[in-house]
């Protein structure tokens, strides 16, 4: 059963400590028909966070915000019946984007901005995206940072949305996958199913099959200079976030990224992280944490997860949260599955 541990889509890359709240979600309620103070008082956030120069919300919070999205949505009164994602993507505009979203208009083809927003979605949202490339086709697989929180039904139909659309405005051209999974049910599937035109399947992760012709079709917004310009400030986001987290936030980063292979030594965390065992081990007492108690959280959290979200049995998992030892992959799964 080691073969599932190799499974590239149960690996989760590095965990930010908050998500970037653009200035373009007033633009985004705006076009919308909702008022922000409305969808910030539901969510219980501050008033003022979309004026903010800097601000950033943690998972619970990005959650909570997309969730009162959706309920003011619903109570505000409009005779539109089409769901909130479709709403959004009829009023979809290059001028919601920030740099690492806009950025991604910018390149040649869709491939080439799936794979730059993979790398840079962690700075706006907690959730992380695969892309596999192909002869055939273009496969975007989507799964969240944070275990121990369901994401909301709305925000993953609008992650869904959001990408079939990118293609259609940068192509100008009715793009449709040619195959869609929802980790979650959809509600008044029809309209989406029309919308995307094709069918919606049921599945552990959200995924988008693209065909290799529409994934490789010229994107007419495609600009290397605006890209140049864009790209160190990008960069430069992503080592200050990385930098900014703490030793056990890394270290539970690196964690969810190897468990799946069984490389969960010390001394293996240790070298991707580039520092020493000793260090590490004093860098995470320092916080208060300890790098066994750690990986038991990391395992109790993707167990957890495992089991709300998949039909694995628990000797599967137990081999998914890095157990090499059938024996010892036994009695975890009996303590932590009584």
């Amino acid at each position: 059963m080691r073969h599932l541990a190799s499974n590239p889509h149960l690996v989760t890359k590095s965990i930010a400590t908050g998500y970037t709240v653009s200035r373009a979600w007033r633009l985004l309620l705006k076009d919308l028909g909702l008022h922000p103070g409305k969808v910030l008082q539901r969510a219980q956030l501050p008033g003022d966070l979309f004026s903010r120069d800097s601000a950033t919300l943690d998972s619970l919070q990005y959650f909570s915000l997309l969730t009162a999205l959706e309920d003011e949505a619903n109570e505000s009164g409009t005779s539109d019946s089409m769901p909130l994602p479709l709403r959004f993507a009829k009023a979809m505009s290059a001028d919601w984007f920030d740099a690492a979203l806009f950025a991604a208009l910018c390149s040649v083809d869709l491939n080439a901005a799936l794979l730059r927003i993979a790398k840079y979605k962690r700075l706006v949202a907690p959730m992380t995206l695969k892309v596999d490339i192909d002869a055939e086709h273009t496969r975007l697989t989507m799964d969240w940072l944070d275990k121990t929180q369901a994401p909301p039904a709305v925000l993953v139909a609008i992650e869904l949305v959001f990408f079939v659309q990118l293609a259609r405005l940068a192509t100008r051209s009715e793009i449709k996958p040619i195959g869609l999974v929802s980790v979650m049910p959809l509600g008044q599937v029809t309209q989406y199913e029309h919308y995307f035109g094709c069918k919606i399947a049921a599945g552990e992760m959200s995924t988008l099959i693209f065909s290799a012709v529409d994934a490789q079709r010229p994107f007419l917004t495609a600009n290397h200079g605006m890209w140049s310009f864009f790209e160190p400030a990008l960069s430069k986001r992503l080592h200050d976030l990385d930098f900014q987290a703490s030793m056990t936030e890394r270290v539970r980063s690196a964690l969810l990224e190897a468990l799946p292979a069984g490389n969960v030594t010390m001394s293996t965390i240790s070298r991707k992280l580039g520092v020493s065992s000793r260090t590490l081990q004093r860098r995470l007492h320092d916080e208060g944490s300890g790098f066994q108690q750690t990986l038991d959280k990391v395992r109790v959290s993707l167990a957890q997860h495992y089991l709300g979200y998949s039909a694995m049995t628990s000797a599967e998992i137990a081999f998914l949260l890095g157990f090499e030892d059938p024996k010892e992959a036994l009695i975890y799964s009996q303590q932590v599955f009584p």
